[in-house]
């Protein structure tokens, strides 16, 4: 065997390096125990078992394990030396015997045992044969026959296996480097008998060997005297390939359990499907760099084998030849303290630079995987290798117990440092290993945000996230990806059907955030995709009103040419040119669009007047202008304006919150659980928050929107009466009807409009008021227990005309309680309305039977049954009883 030239060194200073022992980090290791045995045989040290594995031509992969199974320095000066002699006494003070620890225990490790699916671990060897153990874990402390292998969660059977070594028990383990299987039962090996009533047994080739003498690897007794023994063979149903058998190998899992292989690679990577949990099989690179790793639909076995360093089949390369292992032991020797001792924080360092070797060195030493860096908000190592893209690493601490989604104190997983830093073969990883998005900022906000595209569009095919999921601040990915312009990701997004018009905590939707970025591209995407261009904050701020904030110029234009309302004043009063600079370009353009909008407005109405900005005095989101080109009359103030509705006398409504029904959704009550949505038959709003097409305009359905008791989120679709008024109204006097509504913006249908709004009533109260003509009946019943009137407290409601083909109708909501006997009446569109035209309900046949005596219906529709020329018809065809007056009652408004 070739040697490696040694570095010049004295004698004295390789026996002092021989001498230094390594003492494990963990409370719970029991030191080797030492068998001192003088053998005069010098120049068969390179027989020694690790170097003739690296010399074997027989074995072309070697797991780096074994790197750490025997004294690491000795191993190198061995191999400097070309294995020839050492100091007897050098050797005698550095050679132990390695002898199993089956006795001791770990403490309990939730995430090793959730990766084994809280299945045993252990894996039985019958001649050759391996079966795996199915039987349920009751401990949760793990075992392991020695030092040189991994940790286990054991069955009662197994654990009772690892300890019970009496002659009368069946069972027995091996514990070298090269068997870790459980010899269950049956099959052949050797019985070592140190007492007449003590039975140890194990595989011939697992006996421990030193100085080419082998002994027992329970007591350390000498082999020569033990004696084959053979139990019958079981039947066994489950079995792994005997390939597996004769070569270095550890305990396999099935698909969906932890499986703990290490290969010789220093280059790791995922080698078997994704199944939601860690995957531990290491693909195989060769000397010149080619990875290996398991195309993913593959099969375990085959994954197993190229970790284990079996060639399955010819097109599975070689492993590293003896000269790399050789040099990878230098390296680590070279790299590694000479105590084999490490500070907790160097494995964060090195995780962060990209050190694979010192990772796997201090891992072996027992650092914890987890540790928590202070000074870096609590990072662990594996939030330091997922930042940097290290997939290995990421691997290497998984494998040795990281959890996957450890939360640093700013709330962020590894998988999100990987998701926003672009390391997309690192995502895919954690990915496949378990790793879990978290709740609020997520990594699709966290990649959208960074325009990582690939890595967006791989969350997405995932299925596992919701595209219009929203942070603490009410932001979607949609949103960040346009506040930071990425195009790419909006097209990405829209394509997926992501909701352009969910609203952040203070109500920007995305164009006020394509504005405030002067992305003139996305926003032109957005408008495309009928993105609402008049919608307000809760600033009462419209895209407009931002981009001119913002000076940009591009967006100004394009809001204008798509009909923006320069006019438009938000809470503090300013219109759009008020928000800008008087020197900037976009102030130019602002105030050339609002003369060109003057004139054409003196065009149309050369007389009409703005009697107020706004009559509801800020109460509302928009403001609702009243305006006069046909009289002299001043706008009404003969009322107090209202934005909800009031009582001045008791009305014992019940608002205790634990009467409530509610649900318990977690997102946007899309979802036909949603309680909220089963007490109205269904949920009836669509995404932007409008009526779907079905809903019965006639006998509309009660509506009951979530409340403060549910678990939802404000913005959820299922809110819209309760977010108040949004449309943008004018009070308007009109030729023949008095004061009227009309739409400042198109209307599209199953949009809610307003509600109608005032003091709230006994019936006996109604019938004792003198003006009865805006008294509205909160049921259909014969006897109507309460109403509305909006004489003296109301909104824009009340200002609604009576229209026989209407383009407005009513529906009973409830929003805060659910006291049926006090439903909020919502006026949605029951038809698309244009900007301009007039707004009114159907007051209904009861009205119409007290007020026909009175006046008649002046909506100008040719299917009108209570204009002056139907009534008289009317008249003309009754009996005179039918002409006596009726009645005139209080409840007039019914929903019809």
């Amino acid at each position: 065997m070739n040697s490696i030239s040694p570095p010049q060194s004295t004698e004295s200073g390789l026996k002092k390096k021989l001498k230094k022992k390594t003492k494990g980090d963990s409370a719970w290791l029991r030191p080797s125990r030492k068998r001192k045995r003088r053998i005069k045989a010098k120049g068969d040290h390179r027989c020694f078992f690790f170097l003739h594995l690296i010399a074997s031509h027989k074995y072309n992969i070697v797991a780096l394990g074994y790197i750490f199974r025997f004294s690491l320095s000795f191993t190198v000066a061995l191999l400097r030396t070309g294995g020839g002699d050492v100091s007897e006494s050098a050797v005698e003070e550095a050679q132990e015997l390695p002898l199993c620890s089956c006795r001791m225990e770990t403490p309990k490790s939730r995430e090793i045992l959730i990766l084994a699916d809280r299945k045993c671990m252990a894996t039985e060897s019958v001649d050759g044969q391996l079966t795996r153990c199915q039987s349920a874990v009751l401990k949760h402390e793990m075992m392991r026959p020695s030092n040189s292998v991994q940790l286990l969660v054991l069955c009662e059977d197994h654990r009772n296996g690892m300890v019970k070594l009496m002659c009368d028990f069946l069972t027995s383990h091996c514990n070298l480097v090269s068997c870790v299987y459980f010899c269950f039962e049956c099959g052949t090996f050797m019985e070592c008998q140190p007492d007449v009533s003590i039975s140890h047994r194990f595989h011939r080739a697992c006996a421990s060997m030193l100085k080419g003498q082998s002994f027992c690897p329970h007591c350390g007794e000498e082999a020569s005297k033990a004696k084959e023994v053979t139990i019958a063979k079981a039947d066994t149903t489950s079995t792994v390939p005997t390939a597996l058998a004769h070569g270095p190998a550890t305990p396999g899992a099935p698909e969906g359990r932890a499986d703990t292989t290490t290969g010789s690679s220093s280059r790791l990577a995922v080698g078997a499907e994704a199944s939601g949990r860690a995957d531990s099989s290491l693909s195989v690179r060769s000397a010149h760099g080619l990875d290996t790793s398991a195309i993913p639909g593959s099969s375990r076995t085959a994954t197993l084998q190229a970790s284990m360093g079996i060639t399955a089949s010819p097109t599975v390369p070689q492993g590293p030849p003896r000269e790399t292992l050789e040099s990878i032991l230098v390296a680590l020797d070279t790299e590694k303290p000479k105590k084999l001792r490490f500070h907790p924080k160097q494995l964060y360092l090195s995780a962060k630079q990209g050190e694979l070797k010192r990772v796997l060195l201090m891992l072996v030493d027992g650092i914890d995987p987890n540790f928590k860096m202070e000074s870096q908000n609590k990072r662990t190592p594996l939030h330091a290798a997922a930042e940097g893209g290290y997939k290995d690493i990421c691997h290497m601490l998984v494998q040795a117990g990281a959890n996957l989604d450890m939360c640093d104190e700013d709330q962020r997983t590894p998988l999100m440092e990987a998701c926003e830093n672009n390391h997309m073969e690192t995502v895919l990883y954690l990915l496949r290993a378990g790793a879990s998005d978290v709740e609020g900022f997520t990594c699709l906000h966290l990649a959208a945000k960074s325009g990582h595209y690939n890595i967006v569009e791989h969350l997405l095919s995932t299925g596992l996230i919701n595209i219009n999921c929203q942070d603490d601040g009410g932001w979607t990915a949609m949103i960040w990806a346009t506040e930071y312009k990425h195009v790419d990701q909006v097209k990405l997004l829209l394509s997926k059907g992501a909701d352009i018009s969910i609203r952040d905590k203070e109500e920007n939707i995305c164009l006020h955030w394509a504005a405030f970025s002067g992305s003139v591209e996305i926003a032109e995407l957005l408008l495309n995709a009928n993105c609402d261009l008049q919608a307000v904050n809760i600033h009462g701020d419209s895209p407009l009103h931002i981009a001119a904030r913002e000076n940009r110029l591009d967006c100004v234009t394009l809001f204008l040419s798509r009909g923006a309302d320069v006019f438009l004043k938000n809470r503090e009063g300013e219109t759009p040119p008020d928000c800008c600079s008087h020197n900037s370009k976009a102030w130019a353009a602002l105030q050339a669009n609002r003369r060109e909008r003057d004139a054409k407005n003196t065009r149309h109405s050369r007389e009409e007047k703005i009697l107020h900005s706004d009559i509801a005095l800020g109460q509302e989101s928009v403001p609702i202008p009243c305006v006069n080109s046909v009289d002299s009359e001043p706008y009404p103030d003969n009322y107090k304006y209202i934005p909800e509705n009031c009582v001045t006398s008791p009305m014992n409504i019940d608002r205790n919150i634990t009467h409530l029904q509610y649900c318990v959704c977690k997102e946007d009550c899309s979802a036909s659980i949603c309680m909220c949505g089963q007490l109205s038959l269904r949920c009836w709003y669509d995404k932007s928050g409008r009526l779907l097409p079905e809903f019965c305009h006639e006998e509309p359905p009660l509506i009951f929107e979530c409340n403060h008791a549910c678990s939802c989120w404000r913005t959820c679709k299922n809110r819209v009466v309760q977010n108040g008024l949004r449309t943008r109204l004018q009070l308007f006097r009109t030729s023949k009807k008095g004061w009227g509504v009309r739409a400042l913006q198109d209307i599209p249908q199953g949009t809610f409009v307003c509600e109608y709004v005032g003091e709230i009533i006994s019936e006996a109260e109604a019938e004792m008021r003198q003006n009865d003509a805006y008294l509205f009946s909160l049921d259909d019943k014969p006897q109507d227990l309460y109403c509305i009137d909006a004489r003296f407290y109301g909104n824009i409601s009340r200002f609604l005309n009576h229209m026989c083909e209407p383009n407005l109708f009513a529906c009973r909501v409830f929003t805060t309680h659910q006291d049926l006997r006090f439903p909020h009446i919502a006026f949605f569109a029951s038809e698309n309305i244009k900007a301009g035209e007039e707004l009114g309900f159907n007051y209904g046949d009861h009205f119409w039977e007290v007020k026909s005596k009175l006046f008649s219906c002046e909506c100008g529709s040719s299917k009108c049954k209570y204009s002056a020329a139907a009534m008289a018809s009317l008249q003309a065809d009754s009996t005179p009883e039918d002409q006596q007056q009726p009645k005139v009652t209080a409840l007039l408004f019914h929903l019809v």
